[in-house]
């Protein structure tokens, strides 16, 4: 419980049970409004809404609901539940075979056919914002094949993470950030997203016209946790962008202190994806005007080529990236 990310997750698994946002605080022994504080803390992270009515009856969005399973999901993970095939039962201990029956066919009399086997689902891997941004598509794919089901994991955020997924055939398709077409893992790009840095409102860059590379270096960085799969992909693409910040006086997963944090003028946060339009809506914060634009973070999709035979995977896969 002490990385906010894992403590977020866990207040999100305490409302879900708890059903309230009263019952939740008196189940954590906290106040209602640091549940409260937390949980749009980790929409932001997440880039969409959890609940409706949060102070109410604290519905789950359909994106929400989709979150818990994946935590359940995650939770419960066994590598041995993802095998392509289920493994054959073992084998009879040797003894004398049994009579066979006697059977009175008719000529024209036909064997019931053996039963099949129900489909197992199709593990679709996502970072947590990328599902947000298809979750509309993804619900009216459902919607128009009944007959097939659809497996939420979250945990996928690099290249590295996704090709590991789908060699471990925990995944048929996956979704991954990167600053190109990685190398061994065939995939196709979705779409880009801008890395902006952000800055207090009365932060003496915040109110420059452009700010140099010279500017930052001097200029201490806020960053999310070392241990959040985002952060090297960030790292990257500032590397990559020659933008040498300052030292780093905060790490955290915790939106909320980092929007504090800004708000007071401690230094510049790099984001991207929906929590870089979040932080550009709110008062008191501003995107940086750099002189030269830092590198965009490719959104790409793989999937994983010994899931093509069955069904629904490359319907699916093509569905969501028009």
């Amino acid at each position: 419980m002490t990385n906010p990310s894992l403590r977020q997750l866990d207040i999100f698994a305490q409302m879900v049970a708890a059903g309230s946002l009263a019952g939740c605080a008196r189940t954590l022994g906290v106040s209602s409004a640091e549940i409260e504080r937390d949980m749009a803390s980790l929409e932001m992270r997440l880039g969409y809404r959890l609940f409706d009515d949060l102070r109410g009856a604290a519905r789950l969005t359909p994106a929400g609901r989709r979150t818990a399973q994946a935590m359940t999901l995650l939770a419960q993970d066994d590598p041995d539940q993802w095998a392509e095939e289920e493994a054959p039962a073992p084998a009879p201990q040797p003894g004398p075979p049994p009579a066979p029956p006697e059977l009175l066919l008719d000529a024209d009399a036909q064997l019931p056919a053996a039963p099949k086997a129900p489909n197992r689902a199709i593990i679709l891997a996502t970072p947590a914002p990328v599902f947000g941004h298809f979750q509309d598509a993804l619900t009216a794919f459902e919607e128009a094949n009944d007959d097939i089901a659809i497996t939420l994991d979250l945990s996928v955020q690099s290249a590295v993470e996704a090709a590991r997924a789908i060699e471990s055939l925990r995944a048929d398709i996956a979704y991954f950030y990167a600053l190109e077409e990685p190398a061994g893992l065939p995939s196709r790009y979705g779409w880009s997203e801008q890395v902006n840095l952000y800055a207090g409102a009365d932060h003496p860059l915040a109110r420059a016209n452009s700010v140099s590379r010279g500017d930052l270096a001097i200029t201490p960085q806020l960053a999310i946790d070392p241990r959040n799969g985002l952060r090297p992909i960030i790292d990257a693409a500032l590397a990559r962008g020659g933008a040498r910040l300052g030292p780093v006086v905060l790490e955290t997963d915790n939106m909320f202190d980092i929007i504090t944090t800004l708000r007071e003028g401690a230094g510049c946060f790099a984001a991207f994806g929906p929590m870089a339009r979040d932080l550009g809506r709110m008062s008191g914060i501003r995107r940086l005007s750099l002189d030269v634009p830092l590198p965009a973070i490719e959104v790409r999709q793989t999937v994983n080529e010994r899931s093509l035979s069955r069904p629904g995977v490359q319907a699916l896969a093509d569905f969501l990236f028009l």
